[in-house]
């Protein structure tokens, strides 16, 4: 054994399977202590007063880091709490307990390089040493086929390189056991949301999944999902859905706190394609995965560029900072249905699908010209899959300041309405004020007679709002003056 006590120091690697840091400690150390420290940087207010972490995320949070502490008391041993800055936090934490290493997982962005880099300043005066691992992306930054300060900026080119040149590498093994120190150490407690300045969030019954956080519950949802359900065959087919627990795998929001491996899914689904269907459906899950760690590579080569206003493009427009609009947009009260709805389903579960990403941020950057980064913010605070990289790349592609050789990509909202809630059952679950109209004339209140709205119950202006943007079948939404 190399050290005789390390740190394994856990961010957003709440796992024991695929860990490559716990794995690598175990080799090389015989005592091993787990940390985890919450940010209270990761708990207050960004612009706008939106909390830089919502309820819904905090609380996912919280139960990850409490089922990694069960899971490693599974194997003898413990977790480390602490509630603090890392940077501080650790080294004091390697002083207090006599340990030679810290090892932990690299991140890709600005302010977690910024933690990483003065915690490995303030470690090494110590004496103590530090060892870092790649391990957020299914194909590993050394197997690439170009440094990553030379990731090609279009995804199509990012895809066929890294499949015909690189390879997955298998996942690691959880450790049977891990050596935790046998001296009485303060082990510290997972908080409440009220410690963490946040009220808890109203779960309701409507979500389409019931969401809990940590590496038990994401390896349940991968079996339901592909073993006991069958679901993965008919993926592609069924991902741009909007009701129900199954349209997608669901598997985001565990991927993002690091719950799941992307390699343990990769490995899953090559099995599943042994012993059950080999088909588009199984590809385009890995193909999903591709994107994710595509996002995360631009974000690593980009740098500070992907968090402002110009993106990666320098593409300065004029954007309307008008706080009115985007509150209507954040509470689902535009009076556009289709983008009420998915906001609703935001606000009242953390979660909403990939087909009403896309359509609540056009509508909120093409149509009604906010700041994108505003909407970007909005998201991080509420989704419980919320990453970093995929987030801010998502939202600079939409808003045509990021990698997508197309340029501005809008969405038309009754087309995508049209052609994804035709029968309006998603606005009718997520807006009961306008249940009672039937079929696709849900999605356009505004353009029914008086006489029809009031047998309806349904009284623009009153129960439900007018339409801020007042659309064409085909043409961009203009904005209306209210």
């Amino acid at each position: 054994m190399k050290y005789k006590r390390v740190i394994v120091w856990f961010k957003n690697d709440l796992r024991l399977l695929d860990h490559a840091a716990l794995f690598s400690a175990c080799k090389e150390s015989s005592e091993i202590i787990p940390v985890y420290c919450f940010d209270p940087r990761q708990f207050g207010e960004v612009e706008l007063g939106i909390q830089k972490t919502g309820a819904f995320r905090a609380k996912f949070l919280i139960e990850a880091v409490d089922n990694l502490r069960s899971n490693l008391i599974g194997i003898g041993a413990n977790l480390v709490i602490r509630i603090g800055k890392p940077e501080e936090l650790i080294p004091e934490l390697s002083v207090e307990f006599q340990a030679e290493a810290v090892f932990f997982s690299e991140e890709a962005t600005y302010e977690e390089k910024a933690i990483e880099k003065n915690l490995e300043n303030a470690i090494w005066k110590k004496g103590i040493e530090t060892r870092t691992y790649w391990q957020s992306t299914l194909f590993h930054m050394e197997d690439l086929p170009f440094p990553v300060n030379q990731t090609p900026e279009v995804f199509t080119q990012f895809r066929k390189e890294c499949e015909k040149f690189s390879i997955v590498r298998k996942t690691f093994k959880i450790p049977e056991k891990v050596n935790f120190p046998k001296t009485d150490l303060d082990l510290g407690n997972i908080p409440e949301l009220s410690t963490l300045g946040l009220q808890e969030p109203v779960n309701s019954k409507k979500g389409v999944l019931p969401f809990s956080g940590g590496e038990s519950a994401g390896m349940q949802r991968l079996q339901t999902y592909f073993w006991e359900n069958d679901c993965l065959k008919t993926y592609k087919e069924t991902r741009n859905g909007l009701l129900g627990p199954d349209y997608s795998s669901k598997f985001s929001a565990w991927l993002a706190l690091g719950c799941l491996s992307p390699r343990y899914i990769y490995e899953e689904v090559q099995r599943y394609e042994k012993e059950r269907k080999k088909n588009d459906s199984t590809y385009w899950l890995v193909f999903e995965l591709i994107w994710r760690d595509y996002f995360r590579f631009i974000s690593k080569k980009h740098g500070r560029k992907i968090f402002q206003l110009q993106g990666i493009k320098e593409n300065v427009d004029n954007w309307r900072k008008d706080e009115k609009l985007f509150a209507e947009w954040t509470e689902g009260k535009t009076g556009i249905p289709f983008v009420d709805a998915n906001m609703r389903e935001l606000n009242a579960t953390g979660f909403m699908s990939n087909r009403g990403r896309q359509n609540v941020a056009s509508f909120l950057v093409n149509d009604l010209g906010i700041d994108w980064r505003w909407g970007a913010m909005y998201f991080e605070s509420q989704l419980i899959d919320y990453d970093v990289c995929s987030n801010w790349g998502n939202w600079m592609y939409v808003a045509g300041v990021g990698n997508d050789p197309r340029g501005n990509r809008y969405f038309n909202i009754l087309k995508q309405a049209s052609n994804y809630d035709k029968k309006g059952d998603f606005v009718r679950y997520w807006i009961p004020e306008l249940a009672k109209i039937p079929g696709f004339d849900i999605h356009q209140p505004n353009t029914l007679t008086k006489n029809e709205l009031k047998a309806y119950s349904v009284h623009l202006g009153a129960n439900y709002p007018h339409p801020i943007v007042a659309f064409s079948a085909k043409e961009k939404g203009v904005l209306v003056k209210n």
